[in-house]
């Protein structure tokens, strides 16, 4: 069943158009990687998808027009990450990991709801930041940081994450960490779309990519037939190395073209 749905979706920035007709049906329980060279419009589309820029056309979520909703409603619907996901505060990992229940009204992470204290636990359980969920957040290394950050996103429990290069700056082991939880996140049920480069993480860990060209959906599908040698040539320019390994697929940029 279609959770979030866009039709003939159109978006500028200042004078410049940078989504052009764009449509896509993305389904509960799947996660989605949004793919395309620097300047394509991904994180763009990504901010438009959740109403926090301007467009126009068609975005529905669970049948809903997205304009229809208050800010507040959108706000519960949609979990979005940012790239880069700094924090400047020196406030405990908690805290900030319970800034995702503002949406539900949380106001104060020192006075939360035994609901939102529930919400702020498996959030954390999920990403596995317990131990240090009284350090400073400030005082983390990048992958714990990028932990937390991804808790607070899980702590919404809203229906759809959207999550700009999560994994970005981060050491393998840290991509390959986040790319497995937010892929559990959607085994339980939750839309993940993920905003990546990462050609091999996209076609491991995704059921659906979406390939961005100059603001235009180029492609799309299961990651094989999206990312298909054709559309790589076009598109990002580069042929690839194509394997599968422990019955996931493989494709490792080679050259370019």
């Amino acid at each position: 069943m279609t959770l979030l749905s866009a039709t003939h979706l159109n978006a500028s920035l200042g004078s410049r158009h940078v989504l052009h007709d764009i449509s896509l049906s993305l389904s509960s329980g799947h996660l989605v990687a949004l793919v395309g060279p620097n300047g394509a419009g991904k994180t763009t589309l990504l901010r438009a998808l959740a109403g926090l820029i301007p467009s126009r056309g068609d975005i529905r979520i669970g049948g809903d027009a997205l304009s229809s909703l208050s800010l507040r409603e959108r706000s519960r619907r949609f979990a979005y990450l940012p790239q880069g996901h700094m924090v400047h505060w020196p406030l405990p990992a908690r805290d900030i990991v319970a800034l995702g229940r503002y949406p539900h009204g949380a106001t104060d992470p020192a006075r939360l709801s035994p609901d939102d204290m529930a919400a702020v636990l498996r959030a954390m359980q999920a990403v596995d930041v317990i131990a240090f969920g009284d350090r400073r957040v400030t005082e983390l290394s990048g992958g714990e940081r990028s932990r937390v950050a991804l808790a607070r996103v899980l702590a919404v429990e809203a229906p759809v994450i959207l999550a700009d290069e999560p994994a970005a700056s981060l050491d393998p082991r840290h991509q390959i960490d986040v790319m497995q939880r937010l892929r559990g996140v959607a085994d339980a049920g939750v839309l993940v779309v993920v905003v990546t480069h990462d050609l091999g993480l996209a076609a491991r860990f995704a059921d659906h990519v979406l390939v961005l060209s100059e603001g235009r959906l180029a492609s799309q599908g299961a990651p094989v037939e999206a990312l298909s040698e054709a559309v790589m040539a076009e598109v990002v320019r580069i042929s690839a190395y194509r394997a599968e390994y422990q019955r996931e697929a493989v494709i490792v940029p080679w050259a370019d073209v």
